[in-house]
C-alpha cells in the first residue's frame, strides 16, 4: 500500500517534470468565478456607489438617527449631573446633618418593630381594641 502511493507521487512528479505537462495543463477548461446575485444587483451597485462618493466627500455614515443621537446624549448628561449632585450632597454633609439622618433611620427603625408586633398579635386582642375604639367614638360623639 505504502508502495503504490509513492508510485503515484512519482508518477506525479514524472508527469510534471515532462515538458508537455505545461501543455496538457493549459488545455485544461478553468471554471469561471460565480458571481455573487447580490453583489450583481442594481440596488446594491448603487447603495455601493452613494457609500463611495459620502467616504471622498467626508460624510460619515451614521447609524443612528439624529433625534436618537440626540436623545442619548441628554440622557448620559443627565444621568452624569444626577450623579455629580449626589457626590456634591454627601461631602457637603456636616458631621451634625450625618448623625441626625442615623437617629431618623433609628427612630423609624423602631417605629416599625411596634407595628409589626401588633401583627402578630392574638386576634382576640385586635378585636378587642377596636371595640375600645369603636367605644370611646360613640362616647365622644353623645358628648358633642
Amino acid at each position: 500500500m505504502y508502495s503504490e502511493i509513492q508510485r503515484e507521487r512519482a508518477d506525479i512528479g514524472g508527469l510534471m517534470a515532462r515538458p508537455d505537462y505545461r501543455e496538457w495543463n493549459s488545455e485544461l477548461i478553468k471554471p469561471k468565478k460565480l458571481l455573487n446575485p447580490v453583489k450583481a444587483s442594481r440596488n446594491h451597485q448603487e447603495l455601493h456607489r452613494e457609500l463611495l462618493m459620502n467616504h471622498r466627500r467626508g460624510l460619515g455614515v451614521d447609524s443612528k438617527p439624529e433625534l436618537q443621537r440626540v436623545l442619548e446624549h441628554r440622557r448620559r448628561n443627565q444621568l452624569a449631573k444626577k450623579k455629580k449632585e449626589e457626590l456634591e450632597a454627601k461631602r457637603l454633609q456636616c458631621p451634625f446633618e450625618q448623625e441626625l439622618l442615623r437617629r431618623q433611620q433609628r427612630l423609624n427603625q423602631l417605629e416599625k418593630k411596634p407595628e409589626k408586633e401588633e401583627e402578630h398579635a392574638p386576634e382576640f386582642i385586635k378585636v378587642r381594641e377596636n371595640l375600645r375604639r369603636i367605644a370611646t367614638l360613640s362616647t365622644e360623639d353623645r358628648a358633642l
